[in-house]
């Protein structure tokens, strides 16, 4: 039965392939292609009307793998209901991701070899994305390979690799494990086709389940005659085939807990028997030698055994125990490491407090020496002296007494601070309780703050709201702003019509008051020429006319000389004069 984690690893290196600029994002089309793809070897009925409905949201550019997955999931790998054909399953997805990844021209293997040793890989591999595969599963499948090419394991060169191993990391993804492989590197002096066969071998083993393979004799049901088969013993079933390259396949023997395997005496000509016993029917087999049967027995046995208790297949059994014990390996190293941390921190600290009652003793020890020194030279003094008396040596007695109490004072002091720091040590205990306490309330705020961000992003959503009706208005206002400009565009065309109508005018006026003033000045010389004239006119009169006896009256002086005209004739004068001047205003 397939596994969902091993699926996701296939189609984890197919859609990564199709991931070109390595963002994480696929587009839609290519989603629809590799979803229709895998439905089409997984036997289920495409649906594109789901994925059409799963990124309804996201209609134009790339599409996250976040949103691939729970469409994977859903709608089709929750759907598969009967077994398929797990190896073009893989097929389908190494086509899709190999030649982006990798170019086997340069290997020593062909196309085919590497899909099975990228098979290999995602059977080996941590189930971790991006996907890739530890040291350790990196040794076990080389021993297999080396194994079944046939060499020995080279420990130290396998060292010298895991050197170079360091700097990626402990690990290699699938395209460099290919390439170990294909460049030879473990496999010097092995042709290509013991190389071919080796991966062949491990392939089966750990990738079709294939337990254990080899030409046997079987007894016929009907006809009772013995023949020879190729057997190919899987967890669940015995196959039998024609010959090994298993082209033409003759029958399987369902294994289940019911099952069982039991040697059988010699008889018939035929020896090494065994009888595999199932409800409907039992199998007698013939192996070639007693090692052989033996080795049949114990591997049917096993497979038997591990239906009775639920266990998956051998190999993956193994995968789990490994797993699990580096797991637990890795588990007592961090607590090893944790331990390690304690013991180095409250070492420090026993240090610092040895140190510190190191240098209290030193210290003491200093003045015990002083006080050493002083009372030798007390002893000297006494000496020279010739000894002070009793009384005095009593005194000195008192002295050294009152020192040693002083000692133990001093002492006892010490001791006080010592339990001094123990309670602080406590309190400190108690500070760090209180802290946490602290941080859990700072949690509690934070979360607070975290709700009133979220009433405060809502009122933005309205804000926003807001913000787009005001838009909307001012883009009203702007139409009808637009039809004003146009308005005014259609006046300002008037007004410069007006002023260009204006200008032709002015320019007609002052065409007008050209004319005017050469009129005038015509005139002008018209109305001089005229008063001259008149002067003549009247010079000439006035010497024409005759001198006659004036009035009594006074004279009136004129302008053609005294008594030149009478009173009514200058008034006569004076009313022409006078018309003609109107006349030329």
């Amino acid at each position: 039965m397939w596994l969902r984690d091993e699926l996701l690893k296939s189609i984890w290196h197919a859609f990564t392939a199709l991931d070109v600029d390595q963002r994480g994002k696929v587009s839609k089309s290519q989603l629809k292609v590799l979803s229709h793809s895998l439905c089409t070897v997984m036997k289920i009925p495409h649906d594109p009307v789901a994925l059409e409905e799963h990124f309804k949201d996201d209609n134009k550019g790339p599409l996250s793998n976040q949103g691939y997955m729970p469409y994977l999931n859903r709608f089709i790998l929750d759907k598969v209901q009967e077994e398929f054909d797990v190896l073009e399953f893989n097929k389908m997805c190494w086509t899709l991701c190999y030649k982006k990844n990798i170019c086997t021209k340069h290997l020593l293997i062909s196309d085919q070899e590497a899909f099975k040793v990228w098979c290999i890989f995602n059977f080996l591999s941590e189930d971790k994305y991006p996907l890739v595969i530890i040291t350790e599963e990196i040794e076990y499948f080389l021993r297999k390979l080396m194994e079944a090419m046939g060499s020995g394991w080279d420990e130290e060169k396998f060292a010298d690799y895991k050197l170079q191993l360091n700097t990626k990391n402990n690990c290699l993804s699938a395209w460099e494990l290919i390439e170990l492989v294909g460049m030879g590197y473990f496999s010097k002096g092995m042709n290509c086709q013991t190389l071919s066969m080796g991966i062949m071998e491990v392939f089966q083993e750990l990738i079709l389940d294939v337990l254990k393979q080899g030409y046997m004799m079987k007894k016929g049901h009907k006809r009772k005659n013995w023949t020879e088969r190729w057997f190919v013993l899987r967890p669940t079933s015995l196959s039998y085939y024609v010959c090994e390259d298993q082209v033409e396949k003759k029958g399987d023997i369902i294994l289940d807990r019911t099952c069982c395997v039991e040697s059988l005496p010699d008889k018939e000509g035929k020896k090494n028997l065994f009888i595999i016993k199932c409800i409907d029917k039992s199998f007698e087999i013939s192996a070639s030698d007693k090692k052989k049967k033996q080795e049949w027995l114990q591997a049917i046995q096993t497979c038997i055994q591990l239906l009775r208790l639920g266990l998956p297949s051998p190999h993956r059994e193994a995968r789990l125990r490994r797993r699990e014990h580096r797991q637990r390996q890795q588990s007592e190293e961090d607590d090893l490491a944790e331990r390690m941390k304690h013991l180095q921190a409250a070492n420090e600290n026993k240090q610092r407090q040895l140190e510190g009652m190191r240098k209290k003793m030193e210290e003491a020890a200093a003045k015990a020496a002083v006080e050493e020194h002083r009372r030798k030279q007390t002893q000297l003094d006494l000496q020279d002296r010739y000894r002070l008396d009793l009384e005095k040596e009593k005194m000195v007695r008192q002295q050294m007494e009152e020192q040693v109490a002083q000692k133990s004072s001093e002492l006892e002091q010490y001791l006080q601070r010592v339990r001094e720091l123990e309670d602080m040590y406590h309190r400190l205990e108690e500070a760090l309780e209180d802290e946490r306490q602290a941080k859990q309330d700072e949690e509690v705020v934070l979360k607070l703050q975290a709700r009133l961000l979220e009433e405060e992003a809502a009122k933005r959503a309205e804000l926003e709201q807001i913000h787009l009706q005001q838009q909307r208005a001012l883009s009203q206002t702007e139409a009808e702003k637009q039809e004003l400009v146009a308005e005014q565009l259609a006046k300002e065309r008037a007004l410069q019509a007006a002023m260009l109508q204006l200008e032709r005018m002015e320019r007609e006026r002052h065409g007008a008051l050209e004319q005017y003033e050469k009129v005038s000045k015509k005139l002008e010389r018209a109305a001089n020429k005229t008063k001259t004239w008149k002067d003549k006119v009247a010079k000439h009169e006035g010497l024409v006319r005759l001198i006659q006896p004036g009035p009594k009256g006074p004279q009136r002086i004129t302008n053609w000389g005294p008594a030149s005209f009478t009173d009514a004739e200058l008034e006569l004068r004076k009313k022409s004069w006078q018309e003609k001047n109107c006349f030329t205003d």
